[in-house]
């Protein structure tokens, strides 16, 4: 039988297949509401006890986030042997750690901020959804005959 994605079909995946893919991961985009507009942000994060936990200093992100805000965290890759890419949305809602016993926990995760700037503040997204899909990727060079 031949590939089940090859016609352009949306495959939806289930939350099992949607955690295994973000753990494959290392970037995302965190969209959170500033002033009343969206912002996105990259970061790197770490999932943790079925939550996903980065790090951020003061600023824009943890100022929108204060009182466990709602986000949206979108993951994406690419599998360019079997010519599929795939996406996860994880919605939830955001708050700093705060109290001393879960911050002793998050300093143990290997999670590292990748730009030079201090990222002292350890923040857990809380998922309330998480959803993802798969699809072909078309291959133009193939599809115009170059």
């Amino acid at each position: 039988m031949g590939d089940p994605h090859a016609d352009g079909a949306t495959e939806l995946l289930d939350v099992s297949e949607c955690w295994a893919l973000i753990r494959t991961a290392e970037v995302a985009r965190l969209a959170i509401c500033v002033d009343g507009q969206p912002e996105i942000f990259p970061i790197n994060y770490v999932i943790d006890h079925g939550s996903i936990v980065f790090r951020s200093a003061p600023g824009t992100k943890l100022s929108a986030i204060a009182d466990g805000a709602p986000v949206a965290l979108e993951v994406d890759g690419v599998d360019v042997v079997a010519g599929q890419a795939w996406s996860v949305v994880v919605k939830g809602q955001a708050a700093a750690v705060a109290e001393p016993y879960g911050v002793f926990e998050a300093t143990d995760l290997p999670l590292f901020p990748w730009q030079a700037t201090p990222k002292p503040v350890f923040v857990r997204i809380e998922p309330t959804e998480v959803s993802g899909r798969r699809f072909h990727v078309v291959d133009h060079a193939r599809e115009t005959g170059s």
